[in-house]
């Protein structure tokens, strides 16, 4: 039971070319190791990079829900439309036009409530 292993000293010597091409092949690979261990080890560099990806997530994400709640807000809006009876869009136009009309007072009205919910509120937490 003999095995076909080749002996040190069998195989052949290779030329200085082949050392030199083996040497810059290693070196080659020593740098990216090198370089790929620097980077892992930035942890600053990394952290923006994250942020950085994670932003670009949720602004994608955020324009995607935007769309989609403007798609099903103007089909609520046409569905709404659709089944009120005409008398009564009729009065809520009418509405409309009134309050804008008489924009200033409307507000004047609105900013008073506002305050006197804010006073009445401080009242009581005293």
């Amino acid at each position: 039971m003999t095995e076909d292993k080749p002996q040190p000293g069998d195989e052949p010597t290779p030329s200085s070319e082949e050392l030199r091409e083996r040497v810059e092949a290693t070196r080659e690979d020593l740098g990216e190791t090198v370089e790929a261990l620097a980077s892992k080890a930035d942890v600053k560099t990394r952290a923006r990079e994250r942020t950085t990806a994670v932003k670009d997530q949720v602004a994608e994400k955020s324009t995607q829900v935007r769309s989609q709640l403007k798609d099903k807000a103007a089909h609520a809006a046409h569905t709404v439309h659709d089944r009120t009876p005409e008398p009564v869009r009729e009065k809520a136009d009418q509405g409309m036009q009134a309050a804008r009309a008489n924009r200033g007072p409307l507000l004047a009205a609105a900013g008073a409530l506002i305050a006197l919910l804010v006073v009445r509120r401080a009242r009581r937490h005293r």
